[in-house]
């Protein structure tokens, strides 16, 4: 993860545990693919009917819903499942 867009909930560099196949519900952090092809993690807030209102949890940084309209269904690539601070994972070589 990187930016700002979703701070305080979301740091840069923290991992993501996300799902492919679930069905988000309000309140769920999602990853999509806004129309101009941008990938962001963002917050669903509700389900409207051309798709779902997207929302930063840092309404200063960033471009959501609010600049771009609803995100159709077939946008949303995963929710969210678990975040893995940065500094919570020791990676080890391969020697």
């Amino acid at each position: 993860m990187r930016g700002r867009s979703m701070l305080p909930t979301l740091r840069p560099g923290d991992l993501l545990w996300i799902r492919y196949d679930a069905t988000p519900r309000p309140g769920d952090l999602v990853v999509a693919r806004f129309a101009d092809g941008t990938v962001a993690v963002k917050r669903a807030v509700e389900r409207r009917e051309r798709g779902w209102w997207l929302l930063s949890d840092n309404p200063d940084e960033g471009v959501d819903s609010r600049h771009r309209g609803p995100v159709p269904d077939a946008s949303l690539i995963a929710v969210v499942r678990r975040r893995v601070p940065l500094g919570c994972v020791r990676l080890r070589s391969r020697d």
